[in-house]
């Protein structure tokens, strides 16, 4: 419901959020995630550093993302808590089927072999 004082309309925005088909939460019209947004404000970011470190995201957006995340931190911590886990299990699983020991030998005697 909008509210009128003199000339001024006063009426709610939604957060400029959007969950993709995977169910990654986004900023509109962006492949930024509110992961990155709140990472970014949590390491001390200023909303003005987050505009320059991600060029994609209005500067409005990102004052948006950051009191939606403020008014509902239980929810998005919750969220963010997820997105951490399937990291990790993605992580573990991609370790198993390609051992991380010995990648830059591998790859090094790859480039010998190509000259």
């Amino acid at each position: 419901m909008a509210a009128s004082t003199g000339a001024l309309t006063i009426s709610p925005e939604p957060a400029p959020l959007t969950a993709d088909s995977g169910g990654v939460v986004r900023v509109n019209g962006t492949r930024v995630t509110l992961d990155t947004v709140v990472a970014a404000f949590q390491e001390g970011a200023t909303p003005e550093e987050i505009a320059d470190q991600y060029p994609s995201l209005a500067l409005g957006d990102i004052y948006a993302v950051l009191a939606y995340y403020l008014r509902h931190r239980v929810e998005v911590d919750h969220y963010l808590a997820h997105r951490q886990e399937q990291a990790a299990t993605i992580r573990r699983g991609n370790e198993k089927r390609f051992k991380p020991s010995g990648v830059r030998a591998r790859l090094l005697a790859r480039r010998a072999s190509k000259v």
